[in-house]
């Protein structure tokens, strides 16, 4: 073993033995227990950020912490390779797509290998490889034939920036969840996957996943939003039309003053046909820009149309007004107005000086069966109550009004029960170029069918891009025209999102080189479901819904068996760094510049900063702590840390500085510490090594220190399995190693006894450190003379005896003020036991040669030795 840690040349060489020797590739093994980790694939954007190395070390550290479990562990990597990102940035470079996506996949692919990842490298996926989206294109025709997809013309989401569809997942606060650009409607046709009709699947099932994240949970079932109501149908005074309004609230249909239509109602377009006013409204672009998020904030806009709805138990003539808080894909695209019971309604009919009528009575809670009128002078009184103000209902509680309305307005055919969903089914094609083709055809007379199983995959033509050109499919009429039975047809020229493609690649992992199907059936089923998943929370409506829809199509299929895609789910935190930048004075541009060129800093005594100085004298603002982006070049490059640091203490650090679900600070001085620790670790087994052999532990001859520093010993084992294993507080298991290491460094080694329960320790130590810094851990099991090597290593098992506590803790009191602390033998008697409370130097002050008047004594817990 050489005197010097040199984590270069030591991580260099095992990363090359991992190589040569393929020690992490799997396969099914009946015999032994799987455990299918993965975090999410990465998109091949240039090069690794931050974010990537935590979350892939989180998944490196949870797989080799199983596999030394004895576990038949599997933890694949690949590329989700398709996307707009990577079609937009070869237009900016001049250069095709699967160009620059290759090169960026070579370049991570290679970083990955530097930080040690124990992948399977032999079940590398691409996406964007025909032979993988072939089987997405096959599945996608049979789903078709199933009736679960199909095509329609379709008001949609629209990124003018992207210049492409979006689906309601992809809107976030009415902007693009790419680009940022607010967004607006576009009626053109589109591909949609129907996940409504699994909508109360995806809802009642988010209940078996008990290792999933609460908050998750939460954010799916909100958004699939499921409601049981009441569709009311309004007759459209003097006209022949009605209105059909959802409501969950039929309770409040007494206090109805206005109905309020979206405005992409077809209602809208025929009263804004005589009403100038309105058609303004209709065709400002800001008020398209609608997302349900942005409700609360907004500011409530409407038209008064002209036209009178007739309330439908009262026969009272009430307003139709266009707003901009109805939104037209959600329920009927049309809502009664309470303004007095809903918030919404409330805010614009104070705007527009509409009746506010109350039908439900203040419960007071002070005084049990009393209820009075509510003051709405100040907002809406939204809560559930006592009917009143509502004629043959008055009296009735939530519960019976609710019932009683509903069979009213059934009676008189006006009423339908409903259930409604926020869920809207999935559009899946996108109108760019680089992603998976959707593999239909349309015939000449206008009828869709699938391509044959014989003409997949649909292959992606590959061009030399120009600037300006977002779809050459539409225009390349060599590809987009073909023959079906001998007549003319055209290929479909949108593309998959690529949504599509992260939806299954789980599952193509466990058989990524089959050709026979989407799926191994007897290999998908051996490592289905994934036992642990990793990657960031705000993916909870959009992958991590997606591909919880897409197992349960594949379950119904019959290729899968298990209902969802992950038993566990962990979601970790952001890494964040210092931001800075300065407003370009010709522009007004804000110029981010990054940290390593930052040449001057002041701060506030609390650390704060307060004036920055780049290297060209700009005066910079500090933005404070944000997320590592490019868009903010406050990234750091792992390159630059693994050729300073070295990947085990990157890897230490990432999983030390902060709770893996927690933001991270990134901080230098951390990586500096991890490294001292590390180093401080190859010293001490280098010294002890140095010194020979060590003899076998003679567990019947140790003493009481020896047998403490056991204690503590099999104490750390016990915590660091819990952290890791249930827990998942990684960063506390750390410490908990750390701390074990300190007392080591300053235990005894002056005999062979010694040196054995040093050994021990040791051996533990390094099989703990494992999962988190593998390379040095390797070298330093070799020099400790641990078996074959640690890649075999079991975990280190708890000796249940070490842990039994030989002494007790006795409290010394003097006239009941504990004046000292005395550990004694457990089978120590009061004579043996007062023998040592004289003997402490403590107590014998605190008596000043005085004799106890009394003694107290309370077996195995105190002596109380009374004075006077």
């Amino acid at each position: 073993m050489q005197e010097l840690y040199d984590p270069q040349k030591i991580e260099y060489d095992i990363q090359k033995y991992w190589h040569e020797n393929e020690t992490f590739q799997v396969k099914e093994d009946i015999n032994k227990e799987k455990y299918y980790c993965l975090s999410m694939l990465p998109y091949p954007s240039g090069s690794l950020h931050m974010g990537h190395v935590r979350n892939y070390t989180i998944g490196d550290v949870i797989a080799r912490y199983q596999r030394m479990q004895g576990k038949n562990v599997l933890q694949p990597i690949g590329w989700d390779a398709f996307g707009l990102p990577a079609e937009i940035a070869a237009i900016k470079n001049k250069t095709a797509p699967a160009n620059w996506t290759y090169a960026n996949i070579n370049y991570m692919k290679n970083q990955l290998k530097q930080l040690g990842f124990s992948y399977d490298w032999s079940r590398e996926i691409t996406t964007c490889q025909p032979k993988y989206y072939r089987w997405e294109q096959l599945f996608f025709t049979q789903l078709y034939e199933n009736g679960l997809v199909y095509k329609k013309t379709s008001l949609v989401h629209w990124c003018s920036i992207d210049k492409t569809v979006l689906a309601n997942e992809q809107v976030i606060d009415g902007c693009c969840w790419r680009c940022g650009h607010k967004v607006n409607y576009k009626k053109i046709p589109q591909w949609f996957i129907k996940i409504t009709a699994y909508a109360d699947q995806l809802l009642y099932d988010l209940d078996k996943l008990e290792y999933w994240p609460e908050q998750i949970k939460t954010m799916q079932r909100n958004w699939i939003g499921r409601s049981e109501g009441i569709n009311i149908t309004f007759e459209v005074a003097e006209t022949e039309e009605q209105l059909t309004v959802y409501t969950t609230r039929p309770d409040t249909l007494m206090g109805v003053t206005y109905l309020a239509i979206a405005i992409n109602h077809v209602l809208t377009r025929k009263a804004a046909s005589c009403n100038s006013e309105l058609l303004d409204f209709i065709n400002n672009e800001s008020h398209t820009q609608l997302a349900e998020a942005a409700i609360v904030k907004m500011e409530k806009q409407g038209v008064f149309t002209g036209l009178y709805a007739i309330h439908p138990i009262k026969g009272e003539k009430l307003p139709i007004w266009v707003t901009n808080f109805v939104l037209f894909d959600y329920g009927t695209g049309s809502v009664m107005g309470v303004p007095a019971h809903n918030q919404h309604d409330w805010e614009f009919a104070k705007k527009y000086n509409l009746p506010i009528k109350t039908v439900i009575l203040n419960e007071e809670s002070s005084k049990p069966n009393k209820s009075s009128k509510p003051n709405i002078g100040a907002r809406a009184m939204m809560e559930k109550g006592v009917l009143y103000n509502s004629g043959e209902f008055d009296g009735l509680n939530y519960q019976d009004a609710y019932k009683a309305i509903t069979k009213v307005l059934i009676e008189r055919g006006i009423g339908k029960k409903k259930v409604n969903y926020r869920l809207r089914d999935w559009v899946v094609s996108r109108q760019r170029y680089w992603g998976a083709p959707i593999p239909m055809i349309t015939l000449e007379n206008g009828s869709i069918v699938t391509t044959s199983i014989d003409n997949l995959p649909v292959i992606l033509p590959e061009y030399a891009f120009m600037e300006g050109i977002y779809n050459p499919l539409k225009n390349d009429k060599t590809w987009s025209n073909t023959t079906y039975n001998n007549h003319a047809a055209m290929r479909e020229t949108d593309t998959f999102d690529t949504f599509m493609e992260s939806s299954w690649y789980y599952a193509r992992y466990t058989c990524p080189n089959y050709d026979k199907g989407i799926l191994d059936i007897a290999a998908a089923n051996y490592w289905l479901p994934v036992d642990q998943y990793i990657g960031g929370i705000e993916h909870a409506t959009m992958h991590l819904m997606y591909f919880r829809f897409y197992h349960k199509l594949l379950r119904d299929a019959g290729l899968v068996q298990s209902d969802e895609p992950t038993k566990r789910l962990l979601c970790q935190g952001m890494v964040l760094a210092d931001a800075f930048y300065y407003v370009d004075s010709s522009t007004g541009e804000r110029i981010w510049v990054s940290p390593s060129n930052v040449k001057t800093v002041q701060r506030e005594k609390n650390g704060t900063i307060v004036k920055a100085i780049d290297s060209q004298c700009n005066e910079l603002v500090y933005a404070g702590m944000i997320k590592m982006s490019k868009s903010k070049n406050n990234g750091v490059d792992p390159n630059i840390i693994i050729n300073k640091y070295g990947a085990d203490t990157l890897r230490l650090f990432m999983m030390f500085a902060s709770p893996a679900e927690m933001n991270l600070e990134w901080r230098e001085s951390g990586l500096a510490g991890a490294k001292r620790f590390l180093t401080r670790l190859w010293t001490i087994i280098y010294k002890h090594t140095k010194l020979g052999m060590v003899i076998a532990l003679e567990y019947s001859n140790i003493s009481n220190d020896q047998k403490k520093l056991r204690r503590e010993l099999h104490q750390t084992i016990a915590k660091v399995t819990d952290d890791i294993s249930r827990r998942q507080t990684f960063n506390t298991a750390i410490a908990a190693i750390m701390q074990l290491v300190n007392t080591l460094s300053e235990a005894s080694k002056t005999n062979a006894q010694d040196r054995a329960i040093l050994q021990e320790a040791l051996l533990a130590v390094v099989r703990m450190l494992y999962p988190f810094t593998p390379h040095i851990c390797f070298k330093l099991w070799q020099a400790l003379g641990g078996k074959e090597n640690i890649d075999n290593a079991p975990w280190p098992i708890i000796d249940n005896n070490a842990l039994l506590n030989d002494n007790i803790l006795i409290i010394v009191q003097i006239n009941g003020k504990m004046r000292s602390r005395i550990t004694v033998p457990a089978d120590a008697d009061e004579r043996l036991v007062l023998e040592s409370v004289y003997r402490d130097k403590s107590v014998m002050k605190y008596l000043n040669l005085k004799t106890p008047n009394r003694v107290i004594y309370i077996p195995k817990k105190l002596v109380n030795l009374i004075i006077g």
